[in-house]
């Protein structure tokens, strides 16, 4: 495990030299980030502002959301794709949310242990470990490691992780792999360079910043 973890920080420190310090977004209050992450499930980043925005615009707040027709929330987010699905989806989510709590705030997960807070809002249908993370991370400022397609991809091919590991094992695994503090800045990289370099259906290795560290290009070489 510790040559994995000095092989995964010389990665992310190439990454860093590459790439520089990656900066995501302004971060959205936890509450907009858990249904941002929901509306990009099975899409684009695009597509999911549009569906975010679209439903932000229509709604003055959550509550709202949370008290509308089901065919109001469909029709708002339809931009972001599986409308049907995922507006029922963030009306039970909130729904949920608001009888347990009280209110649409999620600020307290901040008082939590990364683990009490992944485990409070994974109970949720609809929201898995990479929501989860993503929300705990760039909300709240959490050392979460959000495991994304791009991210299960590269970490495979890489070799960061066992080829045969499920995306939910890849989640802990990856956090034991990567210091807290690079957390933020290794998730951003590690999708830019999946989706810059190392494509699923052909890997651009001769141009990768990282290939003197990567399984792959070493079997290819062979």
């Amino acid at each position: 495990m510790k040559n994995l973890q000095k092989r995964a920080l010389a990665i992310h420190e190439k990454l860093i030299e590459a790439f520089g310090e990656p900066v995501w977004r302004i971060p959205l209050p936890a509450i907009d980030e858990l249904i941002s992450t929901i509306l990009s499930q099975n899409t684009n980043d695009i597509n999911r502002d549009r569906g975010f925005n679209a439903l932000r615009a229509k709604f003055r707040a959550w509550e709202f959301v949370r008290d509308a027709s089901p065919e109001e929330v469909i029709d708002a987010i339809r931009p972001a794709g599986l409308a049907n699905q995922k507006g029922p989806r963030i009306q039970q989510v909130l729904r949920a949310i608001t009888e347990e709590r009280g209110s649409l705030n999620l600020d307290f997960l901040a008082g939590l242990s990364v683990e009490e807070a992944r485990s409070w809002l994974t109970k949720f249908n609809g929201v898995g470990p990479k929501t989860a993370a993503i929300v705990l991370c760039f909300s709240l400022n959490m050392p979460a490691f959000p495991v994304d397609t791009h991210i299960y991809r590269v970490s495979g091919r890489i070799g960061l992780r066992p080829e045969k590991m499920t995306v939910e094992q890849a989640h802990p695994h990856l956090e034991s792999v990567f210091p807290p503090e690079a957390y933020y800045a290794a998730h951003l990289n590690i999708i830019r360079l999946g989706r810059e370099f190392c494509g699923a259906r052909k890997p651009n290795c001769l141009q990768c910043p990282i290939q003197d560290l990567c399984d792959y290009w070493v079997r290819l070489k062979k």
